[in-house]
């Protein structure tokens, strides 16, 4: 989330409430929603870090808050975030069960395999009534959805590759 609020204030100062609501916003119920309090731990420590500058702002009615702004360290970071490819998911919980269950007997692997094949087809499930409740007009929602699924249609066919192999 750290890089994701650095350029979030690309486009402005902000306080840590909008930019909650710019994430939520962009982003759409797929993603997990990150609280308050995260966001104000991680605009801290990216003030600690010289990425941003916080200054504090009195409102009259209202208690005083908090504007953040980019520093040029954090509009580099950001800038270096962009021209770094994702990595790509390699390191997985299930698999370490699976071969730790394969390798001591400590399991069922079958057993194993059926637990997640059904929580892929449950999250599945859940994805599909999610996109159909998304509003057509956020785009980026949908096709964080639409990747998801596609995530877990490969993860289902991994573990039918796994079953076969294992049995």
């Amino acid at each position: 989330m750290r890089l994701a609020l650095l350029v979030l204030l690309f486009k402005g100062p902000a306080h840590g409430y909008e930019l909650k609501q710019a994430l939520e916003k962009l982003m759409g119920a797929a993603y997990s929603q990150p609280n308050i309090g995260q966001i104000y731990v991680t605009l801290s420590r990216l003030e600690n870090a010289g990425l941003i500058q916080g200054e504090d702002i009195t409102q009259s009615s209202r208690p005083n808050k908090r504007i953040y702004r980019l520093t040029e360290a954090g509009q580099e970071a950001a800038a270096d975030w962009f021209e770094e490819p994702a990595e790509p998911k390699i390191r997985d919980d299930f698999f370490m069960k699976l071969a730790l269950a394969h390798e001591t007997g400590a399991a069922d692997r079958i057993g194993l395999i059926n637990k997640q094949r059904r929580y892929c087809l449950n999250t599945m499930r859940d994805l599909s009534r999610l996109a159909a409740s998304e509003d057509r007009d956020k785009r980026i929602s949908q096709l964080l959805i639409e990747g998801a699924m596609l995530h877990l249609q490969a993860d289902l066919d991994w573990l039918e590759r796994c079953q076969e192999e294992l049995e």
